[in-house]
């Protein structure tokens, strides 16, 4: 692997590599297929390049096929080795597989059981050490060393990026007559960037190459900033196919030769292109594969272009299950869908009714508050909106009302957390009793619950959150004295709704 730039080849033609590559030995030609809702919603000729569709589920078979293919048949023999708790993974175990090769895949030992699976599943050795991918690269290092096994990098290696690079001679075959003005790729060490530019400034030199990083582990545009290259102290984790410390030598060297510009997107950009691309193509992308979405969208927005011919690779779709729901609840926010604000209301009764009588044009998506004092109440709110503009009105008119309102739409901790810190005990209820209900989901659901409610019980604990179900699910919490218990259960018989009573529950109670 080379370590600084100096070792990188400025002679190896990445051209002639590209189009001799053997990825087709076992690599799809995936479509490029026109998005016509992104198309007509940002007034550009919207394509995708579905690397999504490949056999493992992701580009990186590409560059470890055509890398492995090449080894010398004594190198072949010793068999490959590499570091991976994702895609590359998998793409070095089937790539090994199919030319009957021993393949080693070194992974940390909080990998995934489905992804220690599905590498095993192509017949690989899987070594499971440490805690991360820093000691996994350790360790397979050490094993290369001592077995004299072929390590396969990555993205770090000439081969390696000329057989990610076949993906924009495809490109370039698929649109024939048409210019692409602009493409879209993800960075994480740099691979896919680096073999797309090199070919595409070639073969394509109006063609805009535009590289995509999340703003959590932007290594190749900073490096490309210092001008050599620097590694992050720390990387997010939610786009992991991409969060890297240190980009690559050959790639930084490409990349800054040949990559136009390069655009930070955050996670709720990276969630509503996740939901783009599923709405088109009912696929369901990794973070990764995303990416490229995201930028083209942000581009579109900020340099107002119009009519052009707009490509983004769809890089993977190695997507885990569990996380679905944060997906899904961020991507409103990347769509600036829903607004989301902490407001000071009266500690009065009937100033829940009031405050959501004032959103009453609105649909509330989410409702926390817990008492903390009798003179003033904190909520969290939630409410469906249609763009940034009602953000802004939402915030000005409860201001107007006289209410103290925080608007939390950049306020990334905020964001994820404070639904969950809105709880835990309050000193100042007193003969609470807690109520599971069920109400059927429609527009001003949650206003029509709280007006039904209206009583002479004052509310002491409040959680509703709509997750897009049937039936919208709240727990609340009531101050009624004993003496008043049968009085309240009638009330709530008349009100119609369905509840559970869950003032007896012990493990509930113990957390609020």
């Amino acid at each position: 692997m080379p370590t600084s730039e100096k070792e990188t080849n400025p002679s190896f033609d990445y051209v002639h590599a590209i189009e001799s590559s053997r990825v087709y030995d076992i690599a799809t030609e995936t479509p490029l297929t026109l998005a016509p809702k992104l198309s007509f919603r940002l007034q550009n000729e919207v394509l995708l390049k579905r690397e999504d569709l490949q056999p493992v589920f992701s580009f990186k078979l590409r560059g470890a096929y055509n890398k492995i293919a090449n080894l010398s048949e004594a190198e072949q023999a010793k068999g490959v080795i590499c570091a991976s708790a994702g895609n590359h993974a998998q793409g070095v175990a089937m790539s090994a597989n199919r030319l009957g090769i021993q393949a080693t895949v070194v992974m940390p030992r909080t990998t995934p059981e489905i992804k220690v699976q599905a590498v095993e599943s192509y017949g690989a050795k899987v070594v499971l050490i440490g805690d991360s991918y820093s000691d996994a690269v350790c360790h397979a290092e050490t094993l290369c060393a001592e077995a004299g096994m072929q390590f396969i990098h990555p993205f770090d290696d000439p081969m390696v990026i000329a057989g990610q690079g076949t993906i924009a001679e495809e490109m370039l075959r698929q649109v024939r007559t048409k210019d692409m003005d602009a493409v879209f790729i993800p960075i994480g060490g740099g691979g896919l960037a680096a073999g797309m530019a090199a070919y595409l400034k070639v073969m394509s030199p109006n063609t805009k190459i535009i590289g995509v990083e999340p703003d959590d582990s932007a290594a190749m545009k900073l490096s490309i900033e210092a001008g050599e290259r620097i590694v992050l102290s720390q990387v997010g984790i939610f786009a992991d196919g991409v969060a890297v410390k240190q980009v690559g030598a050959y790639t930084f060297d490409l990349c800054r030769q040949y990559v136009d510009e390069i655009i930070l997107v955050d996670t709720d950009e990276i969630c509503a292109a996740i939901k783009d691309i599923y709405e088109e193509t009912r696929a369901v992308v990794e973070p990764a594969g995303a990416l490229a979405v995201a930028a083209l969208k942000k581009y579109v927005k900020r340099d107002g272009v119009r009519g052009q011919v707009l490509a983004a690779v769809n890089s993977g779709a190695n997507m885990n299950f569990d996380r679905l729901r944060n997906v899904a609840e961020r991507a409103e926010m990347g769509e600036r869908r829903e607004a989301l604000f902490a407001v000071k209301i009266p500690e009065v009764a009937g100033a829940f009714l009031s405050f959501c009588g004032g959103l009453s044009s609105f649909n509330i998506t989410e409702f926390n508050y817990r008492m903390s004092s009798r003179d003033e109440a904190f909520v969290y709110v939630g409410v469906a909106v249609s763009g940034i503009e009602a953000h802004e009105k939402i915030a000005a008119d409860l201001s107007s009302q006289g209410y103290q309102v925080t608007n939390l739409m950049h306020n990334e901790a905020a964001k994820l957390h404070l639904p969950h810190l809105v709880g835990g005990k309050s000193v100042n209820a007193h003969n609470e009793r807690l109520y599971r209900f069920e109400f059927p989901e429609r527009p001003r659901a949650l206003l029509d619950f709280l007006t039904k409610l209206a009583g002479r019980w004052n509310i002491s604990l409040f959680h509703y959150r709509n997750h897009g179900a049937a039936f919208g699910r709240v727990l609340v919490g009531f101050e009624v004295p004993d003496k008043d218990l049968d009085n309240f259960h009638s009330f709530l018989d008349d009100v119609g709704y369905t509840f559970v009573d869950e003032s007896n529950n012990e493990a509930l109670h113990h957390f609020i």
